[in-house]
């Protein structure tokens, strides 16, 4: 069988200090094709001097970007990495054995994603093996779900078994940054799904978050960093019911005055 052509698809915005290493570790693919959001450094001369086809587009939300990004690929087969991800070497072999083996255009294929976060590859918590659906064809699969979690949606769906990587934050500052935007947007999803504040899950979600990723999935065998993990999930858990019920509460305001 003929060599499937793929094209590497990337989203971003001000990632300067990441865009080179993801595409670089794409040097494999067909053709590698970025949209930016707006970036404000140097995010876009980095990847047009990588020979990246770069395209800039006002933000949609991560769904509707990422279909739109398939759109602007030549080809029907896409590789969509982050860009604060990066492949391993071997990657490209993988893909072409598993579109040789069965070929089947309406299936999608997930990798496991290893995270580097505090210093060191973190291996428990629920980090890894942390299986992403990166491999699809667009004529069969698109990217489906809401504000926070996006995935390709497929009729059938195979797991790979070599590895993408993941440089997630780049120190403690971000990551409590992204507990609070994230926690914006789950409050504001809660909320828009009809769901009302409750004492019991405000008190009890944080906590059993806590116990889930330290405990249960063994964040304790990453030492310090898996405590601090863990804390900061429990952290974004509290500050998510905590601004829905401000939010409530502001909302029931509006509607007396």
């Amino acid at each position: 069988m003929s060599k499937v052509k793929i094209s590497a698809a990337i989203i971003c915005m001000n990632e300067e200090n990441n865009i080179a290493r993801c595409i670089e570790s794409l040097s494999w693919a067909d053709e590698v094709v970025v949209l930016d959001s707006g970036s404000s450094d140097r995010t876009l001369e980095i990847a047009k001097s990588l020979g990246a086809k770069c395209f800039s587009e006002k933000w949609r939300g991560f769904c509707d970007q990422k279909n739109r990004l398939s759109e602007l690929c030549e080809n029907d087969w896409i590789f969509n990495l982050d860009a604060d991800e990066a492949c391993a070497p071997d990657l490209a072999e993988k893909i072409q054995e598993l579109l040789a083996e069965e070929r089947d255009d309406s299936c999608a294929y997930e990798f496991p994603r290893k995270t580097y976060h505090l210093g060191k590859w973190i291996a428990h918590g629920g980090w890894y093996p942390d299986y992403q659906r990166r491999l699809y064809n667009k004529k069969h699969s698109q990217w489906q779900g809401g504000a926070l979690h996006e995935k390709v949606e497929a009729k059938k769906v195979k797991r790979a078994d070599v590895q993408i990587y993941h440089w997630v934050f780049k120190d403690l500052t971000e990551q409590v940054s992204a507990n609070n935007r994230y926690s914006s947007l789950g409050a504001e999803k809660f909320i828009k799904d009809g769901k009302s504040f409750s004492w019991f899950l405000f008190l009890t979600k944080p906590i059993s978050k806590f116990l889930e990723t330290y405990i249960f999935k063994l964040g304790f065998l990453d030492g310090v960093a898996g405590f601090v993990i863990s804390v900061g999930a429990a952290y974004s858990i509290f500050l998510k019911f905590a601004k829905v019920y401000y939010l409530e509460k502001a909302n029931k305001e509006k509607k007396i005055s």
